[in-house]
């Protein structure tokens, strides 16, 4: 049956004037997340990211780490969602509270949860177009794998968990619990059977432990 690893892109660069940009510990998870996908013995991996320089760039990282050959496909779909647009829309807009990763976070679980009850948003920019059009590339992707090939895709948190909490039938309070601590460079692995798509694990970062410990980053 075909795999597909979902791996959340390394880390970016909180802070900085451009967010959509590798930090240098995050090249570094690119490159450990790759040789350890290299490792698993993927048969003939399709490699797909989405558009954002965060998610390429851990892909072509990886990629190169874990001598995949595929030409690397983009996707729009696995993007993430707009977290400053979010925090803009549903929270204090105090800059001072947004200048340390821990107190952005707490202010983003408020505002992922206030955008998934805003019945109000029902465009392009609400929740249900967001999460419908991750689910809908995952299909797309799930059935277009044969019997012997799998898949690794290159995606952020936010879609990790959208697509584990409809795969889980989780309320609203699980997929922001599931967003809050996701790993960056972690993979989360799907299996596509008969009966559909199911997840197997989630979140793994065994390739940032030991002495690799120092990699493990949420933010």
């Amino acid at each position: 049956m075909p795999l597909i690893s979902l791996v959340r892109h390394g880390q970016a660069s909180f802070g900085a004037h451009d967010y959509d940009v590798l930090s240098g510990l995050g090249r570094e998870q690119a490159t450990a997340v790759g040789v350890e996908l290299g490792r698993r013995g993927l048969r003939e991996p399709h490699l797909v990211c989405g558009t954002l320089s965060r998610q390429r760039d851990t892909a072509r990282l990886l990629a190169e780490a874990a001598g995949f050959k595929e030409p690397l496909g983009e996707d729009p779909r696995w993007n993430e969602y707009d977290h400053l647009a979010l925090l803009d829309r549903y929270t204090d807009p105090d800059p001072g509270r947004r200048a340390d990763s821990r107190a952005v976070q707490g202010l983003l679980d408020r505002a992922l949860a206030a955008w998934m009850g805003d019945t109000e948003r029902t465009g392009p920019t609400g929740w249900a177009a967001f999460a419908g059009g991750a689910t809908a590339a995952l299909a797309e992707l799930s059935t277009t794998l044969g019997q012997g090939r799998d898949a690794v895709v290159v995606t952020s948190g936010g879609v990790l968990a959208a697509l584990c909490g409809a795969l889980l039938s989780l309320p609203s309070a699980g997929v922001v619990a599931l967003n809050r601590v996701t790993v960056n460079a972690a993979v989360t692995t799907l299996v596509v059977g008969g009966s559909g798509t199911s997840l197997l694990t989630f979140n793994d970062h065994a390739h940032f432990t030991g002495d690799r410990r120092r990699l493990l980053t949420y933010r």
